[in-house]
């Protein structure tokens, strides 16, 4: 069959370019609606070997490496994977949030958005060897179907959402992996009647549509055949009598039975007419009592009423027009710049899987397929690169009616030892040397030498870079404060000021505070930044995209009153050079600059167990600042809470509890 090509298909041996097969060990990070019943089962399963009861998966990561992830555990096993992947349009978004009553846009620039842009940008070495965007989006396309075709059980579907601008040249991927035989329809979905791309002096028809291509693994997929209400035009010609007084539509349908004695129809009089019907004599009767024989007119052949209430609708076809795009006043909007309807993703999720079944979507967004898959009964693993993604799934799954628990996961530091070795080589001193390099280049600090805790000097800070493979530590802290002390005034890379900036991928639960007192007995003043996970996409470091953060300061009282305890949260502080000018104008109370809030009332040192929220929502704007718990059994308690402010951003703090 006739094939598409691009720029990296085939490699310099002339085999085709295989995806990306690591596969990588996933790291649960969070715990969500889980009783604590639940949660010492699943330990007490663990630690004896056995496997845990299923919890859907929420997964932050690039799905480069979260789909070879998922293939030891769900090759053969996925039943239904819908994705609606970027469009290769270049278009940028931008993501509206909300503080208190009024509102901001985040530029596209800042990191957050990274997933909702395409980024299928070339470089100079690229542009150099004729390599263009589509090239890299063709690639990459191909080699993420070759993973779903893995992934799918042989009654499994695929549904690949996608813009008209792309369609062929998908389609022609999709062909070649799954095999022509195993395309099944070609979905037009009318998504909005307006025309906003024709402006003034635009040479083109107004775009109004997507199209959604339906693959299956084989030839025994699942299917529900989807019904719709017939259309006002087929229901007049078809349907024109009403019954009286209750004006029923109905029509008159034929009774007699097709191909008479042949086919084995009975033969008798019926109002005075003899024919071979399609009824036997009791049934027949059965009907003239009911009403549900008619006789036209003296000596004419008893007709059948059909009424059109009782029709199972006509077969949905591959044009849709009765799905609206989501507006900004639908009760499901999220403020998600490419959220789907959840009707959409409901008539796909019943046409092609059934309750208990699994499903995929590896470009969650704003988590609307499994918002529905958890409201529908089936299983599901969502993933996304964005944080803001994850966060904004999390919530609307909070939102959902009797949802069951389900946990948060990334591959955390072993995707990061992966990029760490791949980028820098496999000589550790080399590679460590090389990495702390380049986290400084991108903090825009100076590297210093002789050092093994200091790294780098910014502004007359000296600077710690974190290692991949560990969050830091108040260890960590100290070991910075002792070595400091042997920095000051030696040499020309001095710090000029008693000051550190900690950069880090992950930082312990007490860090912060406990770090800060660390610290501040030395007579330094520490700052703890975010080595944003953006770093890893060359792309983005190609763009000048990568932004650090600093974490947040997180005040919370706890009180108690025999075995209840009330925690109140009373601060929280961004850092302001964080934070854009317009979004600082328009906080006039500190808790606006929180999202979603959560406690783990007994923390064991492992995974975040969410067991209580509060956050924000169009139904439910303002934010509860207190959260209480009454302890069944006297202890210490560690008690940890993590914060996301309006930018996506982590803060965790821990407490200690005593209960008598």
């Amino acid at each position: 069959m006739p094939e598409l090509t691009w720029a990296g298909k085939y490699n310099e041996e002339g085999r085709k370019a295989a995806p990306l097969r690591v596969a990588l060990p996933f790291q649960t990070v969070e715990t969500v609606n889980e009783s604590t019943q639940d949660r010492q089962r699943s330990l007490d399963l663990f630690t004896t070997g056995r496997n845990a009861e299923w919890r859907d998966r929420l997964i932050w990561g690039d799905k480069k490496y979260v789909l070879p992830a998922l293939l030891g555990e769900f090759a053969g096993k996925v039943d239904l994977i819908y994705i609606d992947p970027p469009f290769a349009t270049g278009q940028n978004f931008s993501l509206p949030v909300s503080v208190g009553d009024a509102g901001f846009v985040k530029e596209p620039s800042m990191i957050e958005t990274k997933a909702y842009r395409d980024t299928w940008g070339v470089s100079e070495e690229d542009r150099r060897q004729g390599v263009t965007q589509i090239d890299r989006y063709l690639r990459w396309f191909y080699e993420t179907a070759v993973l779903f075709r893995e992934l799918l059980a042989r009654q499994g579907s695929l549904y690949v959402h996608i813009g008209p601008n792309v369609n062929h040249l998908v389609r022609a991927c999709l062909d070649e992996v799954f095999g022509v035989e195993n395309f099944r329809a070609e979905i037009i979905w009318k998504r909005t009647t307006a025309h906003s791309d024709v402006g003034q002096g635009a040479r083109h028809l107004g775009r109004v549509h997507d199209y959604l291509l339906l693959y299956t693994a084989s030839a025994e997929f699942v299917w529900h055949q989807p019904r719709v209400e017939h259309d006002e035009t087929y229901t007049a010609s078809h349907y024109a009598l009403a019954e009286p007084g209750t004006g029923r539509r109905y029509q008159l349908d034929n009774l007699t039975g097709p191909g008479g004695a042949a086919k084995g129809n009975p033969s008798y009089e019926v109002l005075g007419v003899t024919r071979y019907w399609r009824y036997s004599r009791e049934k027949m009767a059965q009907l003239m009592a009911e009403g549900r024989i008619v006789q036209p007119s003296a000596g004419a052949v008893p007709r059948y009423k059909r009424y059109l209430d009782e029709m199972e609708g006509a077969p949905l076809g591959t044009v849709w027009t009765d799905i609206n795009a989501v507006n900004s006043q639908a009760r499901e909007d999220s403020g998600y710049p490419t959220q789907k309807p959840e009707a959409l993703l409901e008539r796909i999720l019943t046409m092609s899987s059934e309750e208990g079944q699994l499903v995929l979507d590896c470009f969650a967004g704003s988590g609307t397929t499994a918002v529905v898959a958890e409201r529908l009964g089936r299983r599901w693993v969502a993933c996304d690169l964005s944080r803001f993604a994850i966060h904004t799934t999390r919530k609307r799954l909070l939102s959902t009616a009797g949802v069951r628990p389900f946990v948060v996961q990334n591959l955390g530091k072993y995707e990061r030892q992966l990029w760490q070795a791949a980028e820098f080589g496999e000589k550790a001193e080399a590679r460590t040397r090389a990495y702390r390099r380049f986290i400084l280049e991108l903090y825009k600090a100076k590297p210093i030498e002789g050092y093994a805790w200091l790294h780098g000097l910014k502004q007359g800070r000296l600077v710690h870079v974190g290692t991949v493979d560990a969050p830091v530590t108040v260890g960590d802290v100290k070991q910075v404060a002792t070595e400091f002390g042997k920095a000051m005034g030696t040499g020309r890379d001095a710090p000029t000021i008693k000051a550190a900036d900690i950069l880090g991928w992950d930082f312990a639960f007490e860090l912060n505070e406990l770090a800060r007192q660390t610290a501040n007995r030395a007579g330094i003043d520490v700052r703890f930044w975010q080595i944003p996970r953006e770093v890893l996409d060359k792309r983005v470091v190609e763009q000048g995209d990568v932004r650090f953060f600093e974490l947040a300061a997180l005040s919370v009282d706890v009180a108690r009153r025999g075995r209840n305890v009330t925690l109140s949260l009373k601060d929280f502080v961004i850092p302001p050079g964080d934070v854009p000018d317009e979004v600082q104008r328009a906080i006039t109370d500190w808790s606006q600059w929180i999202d979603y809030w959560a406690v783990d009332w007994d923390n064991k040192g492992d995974t975040f167990h969410n067991q209580w929220q509060s956050y924000r929502s169009r139904k439910q704007p303002t934010l509860e600042k207190s959260a209480k718990h009454e302890y069944v059994g006297s202890g210490r308690y560690q008690v940890v809470v993590k914060v996301i402010d309006i930018l996506g951003n982590d803060t965790t703090k821990t407490l200690k509890v005593e209960v008598p």
